[in-house]
């Protein structure tokens, strides 16, 4: 009996991530599913930005901080167990993941506080992102998003524009909306079932 297959693909935003569920094989993929991710408590406001105190102002209680973060890993494992038992993955085994960033940039290196705060919280829910996935085997990479198709480009050894076609065609399967976030949560998806 052959297993079947399906990958992942999220665009995190600060609280939560956009996913794309994709099947088939990489040469002919098809979508699944779209689902919204969350990585934080829709309940309690501050686990979208645990690093902020108020608009503008960095949090610096840490006793604050690790009950935030301590709430947000147990939401990124309930969304992550609820994605990977969805029905409309046809019970296919997720072989891969793949997770869209604005930046990888290690948050002590930035010396405004506030801009350090909002780079904490991009670490923060790619890593609890990373770790709900690992904690199923499924291996995950980080992309940047601003060198994501130049990097799809060469690992799917297709030209931007049929890269363009073949998630557009993703979108008018899923519905609207279709923007930038999907298009890169579907691009590292289909990435992510590529891999051996």
């Amino acid at each position: 009996m052959t297993t079947l297959h399906c990958s992942l693909g999220f665009r995190v935003k600060s609280g939560h991530a956009i996913a794309i569920a994709l099947g088939g094989p990489a040469a002919s993929p098809i979508p699944l599913a779209r689902a919204i991710v969350e990585l934080s408590d829709p309940n309690v406001a501050a686990t979208r930005q645990p690093f902020h105190a108020d608009f503008g102002t960095a949090q610096e209680d840490r006793t604050v901080i690790a009950r935030l973060v301590a709430m947000i890993e147990t939401c990124a494992r309930r969304s992550v167990d609820a994605l990977l038992s969805d029905e409309r993955l046809g019970g296919r085994r997720c072989r891969g993941a793949g997770i869209v960033v604005g930046s990888v940039i290690d948050p002590e290196k930035v010396g405004n506080l506030h801009i350090r705060a909002h780079a904490s919280e991009g670490r923060l829910f790619r890593t609890v992102l990373e770790d709900a996935l690992r904690a199923h085997r499924v291996p995950c990479t980080v992309s940047v998003e601003k060198t994501l198709l130049a990097v799809a480009v060469k690992r799917l050894g297709q030209s931007e524009r049929a890269i363009g076609r073949t998630v557009g065609g993703f979108g008018r399967v899923l519905g609207s909306p279709w923007r930038a976030e999907e298009k890169a949560a579907a691009t590292v998806a289909w990435m992510a079932l590529n891999t051996r």
